[in-house]
Formats: C-alpha cells, structure tokens, sequence
C-alpha cells in the first residue's frame, strides 16, 4: 500500500479546489491510490462551514486592492488564511482503507485529525520546534513559556464525504505573518500565531522545500504506508490500482 504525493507549487485557490475535485471523484471511483497533494496558494482568506463573517477584519475594499479572494468552502473550521511560505497539505484519503487506529469499518473524523496533527507535530520536531496539540483546539501549536502563550504554528481543517477525505491543513513555515492581522485566525483571539521560521533554531532554518519533504516523510511514518512521488495530475490519474 502506499499514498501518491504530487506537488503543485504555487497555484490559486480555485485552481486548488478543481483538482482537489478530479482527485476525489478518482479516490471514490477507487481508480487511485490515497493521494496526498502539496502546494502554495497566493493570499487567499477561507471560511469554513463554522465561520463568522465578522471574523475578517480587513475592508473588502482592502483586500480587493492586494487581490485577495474570499471563498466559503465546506471544511469544518472557521476562518483562515492560506498565503506564501504556507505549506497547504490536501490529503485526498479513503478513511475505509487499512490505517492507523482504525477501529470499524472506517477511521474516523477525529481519529483522522489527530493523525494530521501527528504528522505536523513531528515536521515542527524536525526543526527544533518543540510542538503540541490543544484540547478542544485542533491544530498544531507550540509550547507555551513563562508569560507567553502557545502559539499556532498550524491550522487543520477537513471535509469527509463518502468516506473520503478533502481540505487538509496549512503549516506556517516562512509566512508573511502580518496577513494574519487582516483575520481572526480560526476564531481564536487569545492565542497568537508563528511560523517554523520564526520558532526553529538558528541553525535549523526552514524553506519551503525542506518543509515539504519533512511533512511528506512524516506522512508516511505516521500513516504507515511508502510514499510514492508522481510528476504530474494526469499522470495521477492515469494510475489503475
């Protein structure tokens, strides 16, 4: 057994979307394996099915002027805001399939969240950022010291439908972190957040690419299956498992 990984670069949301759309209507045909889509979208505001509007700051006018589109997408979730230096991870997973933790016919939602979290966890591990998840506050967030409160380094969202996964999560490596102030991250004012970039030692810098790799090894450790790169969508989907 083994799950796809297929990088995209730096695509628009909408782009996303559409071929996060060709990848689950193959996965629930089972016409491919579990597929595990990496990219980068331009600055981009998300609202998930639990979001407020009230929650984005900014002006339309504001992000109309920077080119910032706004979408309301079914994930589960509140706001939240995709721009460079963000690694987005849209995990394309049959839940019915053979993994971790699973316990019935299918794994479910919550189980499958806190593997996500695992996955990241680790990746911010591998940078010397020492990382935790919060109860009753999905994604990932560093440990808190002193006076200073923990710190969202990742945010997860996700959408299952016919037993298969969509949306995913979007890890801060060297974000712009000043675009969060155009927000209410996730709804959640009391806790800031931060980047790989600004958390890890000086020594362990991230890029992009770095991240990527860490987060596509971690995949496979945490759901136990080999990673297998693919060059290109069509050459996805023209895989028969």
């Amino acid at each position: 057994m083994h799950i796809n990984l297929l990088t995209l670069g730096r695509i628009s949301y909408t782009d996303g979307l559409a071929i996060q759309q060709q990848v689950i209507a193959a996965r629930k045909q089972n016409l491919i394996a579990d597929t595990l889509l990496l990219l980068e979208h331009p600055p981009v505001l998300t609202l998930g099915r639990n979001a407020h509007r009230s929650n984005i700051l900014a002006t339309d006018e504001f992000l109309a002027q920077r080119g910032v589109e706004i979408h309301e997408v079914n994930r589960g979730g509140d706001i939240t805001y995709h721009g460079p230096g963000q690694l987005v991870g849209y995990p394309i997973i049959d839940l019915r399939g053979d993994l971790p933790g699973k316990r019935g016919p299918h794994l479910g939602p919550v189980d499958y969240v806190r593997l996500l979290e695992d996955v990241l966890i680790r990746t911010c591990n591998d940078f010397g950022v020492m990382a935790q998840r919060i109860c009753k506050l999905t994604g990932v967030w560093t440990l808190a010291g002193g006076s200073i409160p923990e710190k969202k380094v990742a945010a997860i969202g996700v959408h299952v439908s016919q037993g298969v996964t969509s949306h995913g999560f979007a890890l801060n490596v060297t974000t712009d972190l000043r675009d969060f102030q155009w927000i209410v991250p996730c709804g959640i004012t009391d806790r800031p957040v931060t980047s790989l970039e600004l958390e890890a030692d000086p020594d362990r810098q991230p890029s992009m690419e770095a991240a990527l790799n860490a987060t596509a090894r971690n995949f496979g450790r945490v759901f136990e299956r080999q990673i297998l790169r693919v060059d290109s969508l069509d050459e996805l989907l023209a895989q028969h498992v």
